[in-house]
């Protein structure tokens, strides 16, 4: 099996603040993908250490127990949200961990496979969930959703100036006939266009934030993210570390303004402290946007758990 997910970005860098001890310990790999920063974790760890690794996409799954084949007895791989993290570890009969890192967003993977509807580059069913088992996707939402509905995810979660009229001319273009695959939704948007912007040559299509704003909601990705980091961060041991890449904005916003209100409450309000290690979010070397261009929107946060000895 080729493993088409994306190549790991800031690999290096998660690397380094992940601190690695002697003894292995525990690491979770929040959003597997195709196992290329679990890789590289167990490398470090291997062989007295364990690794788990958990997404909700089975594809991810697979593609990473061939690339974590060489790792015998010390990889755990849970098909899974890593909102639901403590209930994955109590599963586990685990208590702590030692780090954890998240790289979220879409993957190659679920770009290139054009049946998954995530991208408007092909033509296909209007999906974009990232658990195929689950019976919301993006072609229910578009055919369903009210007006008032469509404008606050596009603005929500795509940051869409336009969103108004988009969803105004989706909702009179499905009383016509069902919106049901990606060439027709971001067709429907760039009629939304205002004349002036039509004429333009976009250096991004104007369908992206649209797209973005629907994979956002169908995977209620931002709000999976909250739950999980609070959870990541309960679940981590004394001097455990926690390692975030985010994409875009409101990702980044949700990392930055959690590890703040967690360091601020501190230990008065809970039972351990937050040290915030990167004062700004680290970026992608030059050599590296090079070598993968889809690094150059990456953000890493990186946090230290404190508890006090009691």
């Amino acid at each position: 099996m080729i493993n088409s997910f994306h190549i790991p970005v800031l690999t290096k860098e998660v690397l380094h603040y992940l601190n690695f001890k002697k003894g292995g310990g525990v690491y979770i790999d929040c959003t597997l993908g195709g196992g290329g920063h679990s890789k590289a974790i167990l490398k470090n760890i291997y062989p007295d250490g364990l690794l788990i690794g958990i997404d909700q996409d089975i594809e991810a799954i697979e593609a990473a127990k061939v690339e974590l084949k060489n790792f015998p007895g010390k990889v755990k791989l849970v098909k899974g949200n890593f909102k639901n993290l403590e209930d994955i570890l109590s599963d586990l009969k685990l208590e702590a961990v030692s780090g954890i890192i998240f790289d979220l967003g879409v993957s190659s993977h679920q770009l290139k496979e054009k049946e998954r509807g995530f991208s408007f580059r092909e033509d296909s069913h209007l999906d974009m969930r990232m658990d195929q088992t689950q019976k919301f996707d993006a072609s229910i939402l578009i055919n369903r959703y009210t007006e008032k509905e469509l404008i606050g995810v596009f603005e929500r979660y795509g940051e869409e100036r336009l969103s108004k009229r988009i969803a105004r001319l989706i909702v009179t273009e499905r009383q016509k006939k069902p919106i049901t695959t990606t060439r027709q939704l971001a067709d429907l948007v760039i009629r939304a266009l205002p004349k002036t912007k039509k004429r333009k040559k976009w250096r991004i299509h104007p369908a992206t934030r649209v797209f973005q704003a629907i994979r956002i909601e169908v995977n209620q990705e931002l709000k999976a993210l909250e739950k999980g980091l609070n959870q990541a961060i309960n679940v981590l041991d004394d001097k455990g570390r926690i390692c975030v890449i985010s994409y875009h904005s409101l990702e980044d916003r949700i990392v930055k303004t959690l590890f703040k209100e967690v360091k601020r409450e501190g230990i008065a309000q809970k039972n351990y402290g937050l040290k915030i290690l990167t004062k700004k979010p680290i970026r992608p070397s030059l050599e590296e946007v090079k070598k993968n261009p889809k690094a150059r929107s990456a953000k890493l946060r990186v946090a230290e758990k404190i508890i006090p000895v009691t």
